[in-house]
């Protein structure tokens, strides 16, 4: 089966999303030391110098972004999950669950005061490096779940709640080497949806889907975003009650 025929078929999608859905829009994948960061004020110092001039503040989104939007709009795409932290999904108006959490907001580690991370990036402009909180002066961290870090609870929760909803599950753009964003894979294909694996370089998951396409993410999802819907009758997912 193609991934036409299988798009043909799919009216209850959960789309999962990695770097290579971003990497056509000029975004570098995010990784820092949580670890150096929160231990050194040089690690710290030179983290935020680093964000000043980082691709992702002036990246837009691409086709591929666009195209999820449009699903999603058209109710045929019910969530996006992505491992992306560059909030370019919202960007084009999709509702997302962001698994590494957002670049676009700080924490502070003492008080878990959030705020904007343009703030923070305007005050390190103006000399204050690292900026510190403003309400209790502990450490500002990205609000994104750094290598290593795990994913949280609840998080993980609507994340494997949405795999098990859908009929189809089509990944763009992630390797599906790093869990538990990896691991949603089999367990859709357990539940019984047939997954689409669109991503340039094989994965560990190739064999599990019904169809896998070797195309940039900004080219493969409009394509198959525009194919017509054909099936008919009842949705049958381990998220419909009348399966349990």
């Amino acid at each position: 089966m193609s991934a036409r025929d299988v798009m043909a078929l799919a009216r209850r999608i959960t789309a999962l999303t990695g770097a290579g859905v971003s990497v056509e829009s000029g975004v570098v994948r995010f990784r820092f030391d949580a670890a150096a960061f929160l231990t050194s004020a040089r690690a710290r110092r030179e983290a935020w110098e680093s964000w000043l001039d980082d691709p992702l503040w002036t990246a837009e989104p691409n086709a591929a972004h666009r195209a999820l939007a449009g699903l999603q709009r058209a109710g045929r795409v019910r969530s996006v999950l992505t491992q992306n932290v560059d909030g370019l999904h919202q960007r084009v108006g999709s509702s997302v669950l962001e698994l590494h959490g957002s670049m676009s907001r700080v924490v502070c580690v003492s008080c878990d005061r959030s705020s904007a991370m343009g703030d923070a990036l305007a005050r390190v402009r103006g000399g204050e490096v690292p900026p510190d909180c403003t309400v209790c002066g502990g450490v500002l961290r990205p609000a994104a779940v750094a290598f290593g870090e795990p994913v949280r609870d609840d998080v993980l929760r609507a994340a494997r709640m949405a795999v098990l909803d859908c009929d189809v599950m089509l990944v763009a753009g992630t390797s599906l080497t790093v869990d538990p964003a990896a691991g949603l894979v089999p367990l859709a294909a357990k539940a019984g949806a047939a997954v689409v694996i669109c991503n340039l370089d094989p994965t560990p998951y190739d064999a599990l889907a019904a169809a896998v396409v070797r195309e940039p993410a900004a080219s493969a999802l409009p394509e198959l975003a525009a194919v017509p819907v054909v099936a008919r009758g009842p949705i049958r997912t381990w998220g419909d009650p009348s399966t349990w």
